[in-house]
C-alpha cells in the first residue's frame, strides 16, 4: 500500500470532531515523542499511529516545539499552552504524541523535553545512516534547497555547517545526523533507557505488525490489530547513489555502526553490505 498524501491533510481527514463533554479526560501533557531519525520512516510510522483510537498525534506532523530555540530564550517560560493547542483529542485518546524527528539530533531538545515532562516516552527509529543521508539530500534537492551534487555536498558539509555555529545546521547535516550513538547517549542523559524504544527502520517495511506491537506494549495501549504495509512519501530517486559517495560514507560510518551494534545488541551487517 502506498500512502502519498500529506500527513497534515491525513490528520485532518482522520481526526474525529472534538467532544467537549470529554474534556475532563483529556491528557494534560504530551506523553510520547517520535524523536528521530529524519528520513528513517517517521512519517510512515506516524500514519499508523494516527489510526489508533487511544493515540492523538498532532494533526500536522513535525510540531517543531522543542527544537525552536526562540521559544526557550533565557529567562522566559515556554508557552506550553500553545504547544498543547496543536493537539485535538476527541475523547477516547489516552496519550498525546508529537512526531518531530529532529528532536533526537537537536542538542538542547532532550533537556527541554525532560524539563517539560520527565515521564515522557521517546520512540526512535533508525535507518542505515548512508541511505538516510542520501534520502535527506534527495529531499533537499527536490525542495531546491541544495544545488550541489550528493558527493560534493558530503565533502562540503563540515564547512557549510560552520555557518550555523554555535547551533547545528538544520538543512545540510547529511553525515552529522547519522552518528546515532552520541544522540542516544544525550537522550539517556535525561531519560532512563526504559523510557526509550529504539526501532530499526527496515522492520517497519518488512514486519510492521511486530514493530507496532512493540510500540503498543511500550505505550501501554491496546494492540494495533491487523495492518497493511505502506510507504509514505516513497519516491524513486532521479539517480542512484554514486559509488564514490557510498564508499566515502561506508568509511565514515563503519565504526559508528559497529558501536551501535554493541550498544543496542543489533545486527547491522545489512547497513555495511
Amino acid at each position: 500500500m502506498s500512502v502519498r498524501k500529506d500527513l497534515a491533510d491525513y490528520g485532518e481527514a482522520t481526526r474525529k470532531p472534538i467532544d467537549r463533554g470529554a474534556a475532563a479526560s483529556r491528557p494534560d501533557k504530551v506523553g510520547f515523542v517520535i524523536a528521530g531519525t529524519q528520513k528513517g520512516g517517521t512519517t510512515a510510522l506516524a500514519s499508523y499511529l494516527y489510526e489508533h483510537p487511544e493515540i492523538c498525534v498532532a494533526g500536522a506532523k513535525e510540531v517543531h516545539f522543542f527544537d525552536t530555540d526562540s521559544l526557550f530564550r533565557a529567562g522566559t517560560v515556554p508557552d506550553y499552552a500553545a504547544y498543547h493547542a496543536r493537539f485535538h483529542p476527541a475523547g477516547r485518546e489516552r496519550i498525546l504524541g508529537d512526531a518531530t524527528p529532529i528532536y533526537m539530533y537537536w542538542e538542547p531538545a532532550p533537556q527541554r523535553i525532560w524539563q517539560y515532562n520527565p515521564a515522557m516516552k521517546l520512540i526512535v527509529i533508525l535507518r542505515d545512516p548512508a541511505a538516510r543521508a542520501f534520502s535527506h539530500w534527495n529531499m533537499q534537492r527536490t525542495k531546491n534547497l541544495d544545488s550541489l551534487p550528493f558527493f560534493e555536498a558530503l565533502k562540503a558539509e563540515r564547512e557549510r555547517c560552520r555557518a550555523a555555529l554555535p547551533s547545528q545546521h538544520p538543512l545540510w547535516s547529511y553525515v552529522d545526523r547519522g552518528f546515532y550513538c552520541g544522540q542516544l547517549r544525550r537522550i539517556w542523559r535525561y531519560f532512563p533507557v526504559e523510557q526509550t524504544l529504539i526501532l530499526k527502520s527496515e522492520e517497519l517495511r518488512t514486519a510492521p505488525e511486530h514493530l507496532l506491537a512493540s510500540i503498543a506494549a511500550f505505550l501501554g495501549i491496546e494492540s494495533f490489530g491487523p495492518v497493511e504495509r505502506r510507504e509514505v512519501y516513497a519516491r524513486d530517486y532521479d539517480e542512484p547513489m554514486p559509488d564514490e559517495a557510498r564508499n566515502y560514507l561506508r568509511d565514515i560510518f563503519e565504526y559508528e555502526i559497529r558501536s551501535l551494534e554493541r550498544m543496542l545488541g543489533w545486527d547491522c551487517s545489512d547497513w555495511l553490505a
